[in-house]
C-alpha cells in the first residue's frame, strides 16, 4: 500500500473523553458498551482511521464485523470519505468489512478448494430453502420411518418449514446429526436421521444455505492449519459491531481469528439484544470479560447526543421498572449496569415524552392519530421525520391504521406490511397471466383445486377482476392477449418463453409502460409500483429456476400452471414477501414511516410514535430444539428460563423508546376486559404520561431535527456497470437500477467453463504445484467445472463446444506453459475509492519479474476483427490502464504492458497488447466520473444502436428499437 501523505496527529474532532480512549485503545481486547445515541458508528470510523493514519495499519489487516449489510456500507463509506480528505490513498477493496455472513463468505470463495463445496456452489435463501425441502419431502423426508413426529397433521408447506427451522437450529449449534441417531427420544431420532438425509442431499446438489455459511467457514478454518495461520497473520485488528446480538458459532469465529494477539474490539449494548429467535445470545457480551485470560479493557459510552433528556431519563426509567403485579423480575448479573446521560439541553417546560389515546373504539384512535400528525405538520418540513414503530407491521392494528391515514391523505411507507399482493399492478399482472393458462382457469373455475389452494382462489378471481379492467381500456393488450390463449389452449409446438417471457412482453403495454417509465428521481412511494413489477420478475426466475423450466413445452404447459398457481404463489403468499426498501434513501419523503421495532435499529427519527401497547411477553420456544440443545450442546443453560420473555420484551421497548429523537409518542386505542390496551406490562409507565392536547402543549417550543442523510457510498464494477451502462442505459436500468431478472442472458457457460479450467491452472501454479498441470488433471478440473456449472446454470453445452472449450484450454497451457515461472497472482481484486463512489474490478492474472509486470485480461472467444471493434477495443484498453494505475498503487510496482488474450484465436496470435499512458489515466477516470453521475442523476435516456444486443434483450417489447431497425 502507499500513502500519499502521513499525518502525525490524529483529529479527533468532537470525541468525548470515552470515546477518545476507545478510539485510541487498540492493543488487546477491548468491550465498548455504548448506550444508543452515544456515537457507537463515530467511534467505529475513527478507530480505523486510527489504526491507519497513526498505527500505519494496512487496510487488509482489519476485519470488521458488522450486523447489516448496510451498516457496513455506512462504515466504509464514512471511512473513505475521511481518506479522502486527508489525501490518503488506499485499496478499501482490502479491508475485510461487512456482516459475518458475507465475511465468512468471502473466506468460503478465496479458499473454495480446500472446502466442501464444490465450485460454483448456489446460495438458499430462506424461501429457496423451504422450497429445496418441499420439493424432496416425498422422495427423500416422507420415507424416513417415523418422520410424522415432526411434521404430523401440517400442510406441505408447513411441514418443510418445520423441518427447516429444525435443521437450522441444529446447524446453529453445531450439533453433529449423528449424535442424534442414538438418542432414546424417537423424536430426536428421526430429526437426527432427516438432518444427515438433508445434508447429503445440499452436498450432492452443491447448495448451501444461508444458516450452514458460518460452521462452513468456521470448519476450514479449524481443518486446514496453513489457512488459519495465514488469516491469523492477516488480521491484526477485530472489530464487532452489535456484539449482543452475535451467536456461538460468530463467537467462536471471531475467538479463533483473534488468535493470541487478542486485539479484538467488541461493540454493543445489551439492552438492545433483540435477535434471540435468531439464535443470538446476550451471553456472549456479557461473559466477554470472564472469556479472555488477560484484562479487558471496558469503556463506557454513555452520553446520548440523539435524544432529549426527557426521552432518555423515560427509557432508562422504563429498562429499571421491573416490578409489577403478575410479571415482578430482576436483572441480577444479565444487564451490564449503566446511566445514559443526554447531552442535550431542555429547552422546553412541555415534555417531549406524551400519549395519544383512542377512547370507546378504534376509530376515535385512528381520529386522534391522524389530528396529532396534522397539527405536528406545520412545525415539520416533511412527514418522513415521523415514525410508527410496532412489533409488527402485519398485524391488524397497524395495517387498519395505515389504511386510514391513506384514505385521509397521509402517505404511509410500511415494507413489511404484507401488502404487496394486495397492490393493483401485482394483482394485474397475476390476473393476465392466470388468462393465459385457460385450462388451469376451467379447472380452478370448476372447483377442482378448492381443497389444494385453500381459499386462494378467492385472491385468484381479485386478480382476474382487477386485469380485466386494465384490459378493457388497451386493445393492443386485448389482441395480443387472445393469440395466446388460443395457442395455449392447444399448444402444438415449444414456444421461445415460459412466465418469466410472458412477463417481460407484458411491459409493451399503456398500463406496464407508465411504471417503466417512471422517473426514478422521484420518493420511494411514487416508484412502488415499479419496484413491485422488479419483485414479480424475481419471483418468476425464481420458480423457473427452481423447477428447471425455460420455455413451454407441450408436455409441460399444464404442469408449469399448477405448480406456479396452486404451489409456488400460494406459498409465497402464505410466508409474505416484503416490498421494495431504498437503503440509499434513510425515510422516504411525503410521508410516514411504519416500521417493526427491529427494522428500526441503528436509526432515529425525530419523532416517534410507538403502537402495539397491547402486547405482552411471550416464550418463544421450540421445546424439541430445546431438549436437543440441553443434552448435545457444549453451551450451559444462561439465563433463567422463566425470565428470558421478560427480558426480551423490555430490551425490544427500550429500543423503540430510544430511536425517538425530539418527540416520542405512545399511542394506542384504550380498552379494559380481554384483548385489554394497554396491557399490564405498559399501564403504569402509560398512565404517568399526559395526553397530547393541542390547546395545552405549544409544538412551536420543540425544534424538529432533519431526517438525516443514509450516507451510503455505492460500489460499481468495470463490467457490469460502466460498460453496460454505455451499451445501453435503459438495460442499465431495468437489471442494475431496478434489479429486473433477466431471462435471456446469453449463455455464459462456455466463456466460464474456458476460464474458471485456466484459473485451475494458474492456482495450482502459484501454490508450487506445476508437476499438476498434465492434460489427465485438466481434464478433471474441466469435468468438474463443467458439473457444477451445468447446475448452476441449468444450462447445457453439445460434445462439440465441450471438445472445442477443452482446446482452449489446452492450446493455452501448451503455448504458455514454459512462461509459468513468471506468474504472480490470479484473480486480484482492485478498487478506485472516489468522493462519490468506488469502483470495482478484477484482474485475471499477474506475471513478471521482480517489480516489473504484466496484466492479462482473458477472453474465452475468437479474435475480433481490431478495425471493426476499434470502439470495443478502445474501451478495453481503459479499463486495463484503470487496473494497472490501481495495481501500481496496491504493491508498488510497475506495469509494463496491458493484454487481452483470446482464447479462440486460432492461428494467429492470441494476444492484442496495449502500451500504458500514465498521461491518459486521468481523463479515463474523468470518463468514469461523468459515467458515474450520470447513473446516479437517473440519466437513462442514451438507448442502445447495436441491433444484435436489442434483439436479445428481454426489454425489445417494450423499447421496439430492434423492430424498428430492422
Amino acid at each position: 500500500m502507499m500513502h500519499k501523505l502521513k499525518l502525525k496527529e490524529f483529529d479527533f474532532g468532537n470525541a468525548n473523553a470515552q470515546q477518545k480512549e476507545a478510539i485510541e485503545t487498540t492493543e488487546g481486547p477491548v468491550l465498548i458498551s455504548a448506550g444508543p445515541g452515544t456515537g457507537k458508528t463515530f467511534t467505529l470510523v475513527n478507530r480505523v482511521l486510527y489504526l491507519i493514519q497513526i498505527k500505519h495499519v494496512k487496510p487488509e489487516n482489519i476485519f470488521i464485523a458488522t450486523f447489516t449489510d448496510k451498516a457496513a456500507k455506512e462504515l466504509l463509506t464514512r471511512i473513505s470519505n475521511e481518506l479522502i480528505e486527508k489525501r490518503i490513498e488506499l485499496d478499501l477493496n482490502e479491508m475485510y468489512i461487512g456482516t459475518f455472513h458475507s465475511l465468512c463468505m468471502r473466506i468460503i470463495r478465496e479458499n473454495l478448494e480446500y472446502s466442501s463445496l464444490g465450485k460454483n456452489f448456489s446460495l438458499l435463501d430462506s424461501f429457496d430453502q423451504q422450497y429445496f425441502i418441499y420439493q424432496n419431502l416425498w422422495s427423500v423426508f416422507n420415507p424416513i420411518d417415523n418422520i410424522e413426529l415432526l411434521t404430523d397433521k401440517l400442510s406441505v408447506w408447513k411441514r418443510a418449514n418445520k423441518l427447516l427451522t429444525l435443521f437450522n437450529g441444529i446447524t446453529e449449534e453445531m450439533i453433529d446429526s449423528n449424535l442424534l441417531l442414538a438418542d432414546n427420544n424417537p423424536k430426536i431420532k428421526v430429526l437426527g436421521k432427516a438432518k444427515a438425509a438433508y445434508d447429503e442431499l445440499l452436498k450432492n446438489r452443491n447448495k448451501l444455505d444461508f444458516s450452514s455459511i458460518q460452521s462452513e467457514c468456521l470448519a476450514l478454518l479449524k481443518n486446514n492449519p496453513i489457512l488459519l495461520d495465514k488469516y491469523l497473520s492477516q488480521f491484526k485488528y477485530l472489530m464487532v459491531d452489535e456484539y449482543q446480538d452475535t451467536n456461538g458459532i460468530q463467537e467462536q469465529l471471531i475467538f479463533l481469528l483473534g488468535g493470541n494477539k487478542r486485539n479484538i474490539c467488541v461493540v454493543g449494548d445489551d439492552d438492545q439484544a433483540l435477535y434471540r429467535f435468531r439464535g443470538a445470545t446476550i451471553r456472549n457480551i456479557l461473559e466477554f470479560t470472564d472469556k479472555i485470560d488477560e484484562s479487558v479493557k471496558v469503556i463506557k459510552l454513555e452520553d446520548n447526543y440523539r435524544s432529549t433528556p426527557d426521552i432518555v431519563n423515560f427509557y432508562n426509567e422504563w429498562i429499571l421498572r421491573t416490578e409489577g403485579e403478575d410479571y415482578g423480575f430482576d436483572w441480577d448479573n444479565f444487564r451490564i449496569p449503566k446511566q445514559i446521560r443526554a447531552f442535550r439541553e431542555k429547552k422546553s417546560d412541555t415534555s417531549a415524552v406524551m400519549k395519544v389515546s383512542g377512547i370507546g373504539s378504534s376509530d376515535d384512535w385512528y381520529q386522534n392519530v391522524l389530528k396529532t400528525i396534522q397539527e405536528l405538520q406545520p412545525h415539520v418540513t416533511d412527514l418522513n421525520q415521523i415514525a410508527f414503530l410496532f412489533k409488527s407491521v402485519r398485524g391488524q392494528e397497524a395495517k387498519e391504521l395505515a389504511s386510514f391515514l391513506e384514505k385521509n391523505g397521509i402517505g404511509v411507507y410500511s415494507p413489511r406490511s404484507d401488502m404487496f399482493f394486495d397492490r393493483e399492478e401485482v394483482k394485474t399482472v397475476f390476473g393476465v397471466l392466470l388468462m393465459l393458462f385457460p385450462k388451469y382457469g376451467d379447472k380452478m373455475g370448476s372447483g377442482e383445486y378448492k381443497n389444494w389452494l385453500g381459499g386462494l382462489e378467492t385472491y385468484y378471481h381479485e386478480c382476474l377482476v382487477t386485469a380485466s379492467s386494465v384490459i378493457k381500456e388497451d386493445k393492443n393488450i386485448v389482441f395480443w392477449l387472445k393469440n395466446l390463449i388460443l395457442e395455449h389452449t392447444i399448444l402444438k409446438r415449444n414456444t421461445d418463453y415460459a412466465l418469466s417471457g410472458l412477463f417481460y412482453q407484458m411491459l409493451q403495454f399503456d398500463y406496464f409502460k407508465k411504471f417503466i417509465e417512471m422517473d426514478l428521481s422521484k420518493g420511494i412511494t411514487d416508484q412502488r409500483g415499479l419496484r413491485n413489477l422488479s419483485i414479480i420478475s424475481n419471483l418468476l426466475a425464481k420458480f423457473e429456476y427452481n423447477e428447471n423450466i425455460s420455455v413451454l413445452t407441450k408436455k409441460n404447459i399444464d404442469r408449469t400452471a399448477t405448480q406456479f398457481f396452486n404451489n409456488f404463489l400460494r406459498f409465497l403468499r402464505e410466508g409474505g414477501i416484503e416490498e421494495y426498501q431504498d437503503e440509499s434513501e434513510y425515510a422516504p419523503s411525503g410521508c410516514v414511516s411504519f416500521l417493526t421495532i427491529h427494522q428500526s435499529k441503528g436509526m432515529e427519527f425525530p419523532i416517534v410514535f410507538v403502537g402495539g401497547l397491547g402486547s405482552y411477553p411471550r416464550r418463544d420456544t421450540n421445546f424439541l430444539l430445546q431438549e436437543v440443545y440441553g443434552k448435545y450442546s457444549e453451551k450451559d443453560e444462561f439465563e433463567p428460563l422463566e425470565r428470558m420473555k421478560f427480558f426480551d420484551f423490555w430490551r425490544l421497548y427500550y429500543v423503540a423508546f430510544s430511536r425517538a429523537q425530539d418527540m416520542l409518542i405512545l399511542t394506542t386505542e384504550k380498552k379494559e376486559g380481554r384483548g385489554r390496551k394497554p396491557s399490564k406490562y405498559f399501564n403504569e409507565t402509560y398512565s404517568q404520561l399526559k395526553e397530547y392536547s393541542s390547546d395545552k402543549i405549544d409544538l412551536s417550543e420543540f425544534d424538529f431535527n432533519e431526517i438525516k442523510d443514509a450516507n451510503l457510498k455505492r460500489s460499481y464494477a468495470f463490467t457490469s456497470d460502466i460498460s453496460l451502462y454505455e451499451k445501453c442505459s435503459l438495460q442499465y436500468k431495468i437489471y442494475r437500477e431496478l434489479s429486473f431478472s433477466p431471462v435471456r442472458v446469453g449463455s455464459t457457460l462456455f466463456g466460464s467453463l474456458v476460464h474458471q479450467t485456466i484459473e485451475d491452472v494458474h492456482k495450482a501454479v502459484l501454490r508450487g504445484e506445476d508437476r499438476m498441470i498434465t492434460n489427465d488433471n485438466i481434464s478433471l478440473w474441466f469435468k468438474n467445472n463443467y458439473r457444477t456449472l451445468a447446475e448452476a446454470q441449468r444450462s447445457y453445452l453439445g460434445e462439440a463446444q465441450l471438445n472445442a472449450a477443452k482446446k482452449q484450454v489446452l492450446n493455452y497451457v501448451e503455448n504458455n506453459q514454459s512462461n509459468f515461472s513468471l506468474l504472480k497472482e490470479a484473480e486480484v481484486n482492485v478498487s478506485l475509492v472516489q468522493k462519490d463512489y468506488i469502483l470495482n474490478g478484477q484482474i485475471d492474472l499477474v506475471k513478471g519479474q521482480g517489480n516489473t509486470v504484466e496484466i492479462i485480461d482473458f477472453k474465452a472467444e475468437k479474435k475480433p476483427d481490431i478495425h471493426s471493434e476499434r470502439d470495443r477495443y478502445e474501451q478495453y484498453k481503459k479499463q486495463l490502464e484503470i487496473y494497472a494505475y490501481l495495481l501500481e498503487q496496491k504493491y508498488g510496482l510497475e506495469v509494463s504492458k496491458m493484454h487481452l488474450y483470446y482464447t479462440g484465436a486460432e492461428n494467429e496470435n492470441p494476444r492484442i497488447t496495449f502500451n500504458k499512458n500514465h498521461d491518459a489515466i486521468e481523463n479515463t477516470i474523468a470518463e468514469f466520473d461523468a459515467i458515474v453521475e450520470s447513473i446516479q442523476k437517473k440519466d437513462f435516456t442514451c438507448l442502445s444502436n447495436n441491433l444484435k444486443l436489442c434483439s436479445n434483450c428481454d426489454m425489445r417489447y417494450y423499447c421496439g428499437r430492434a423492430e424498428r431497425k430492422r
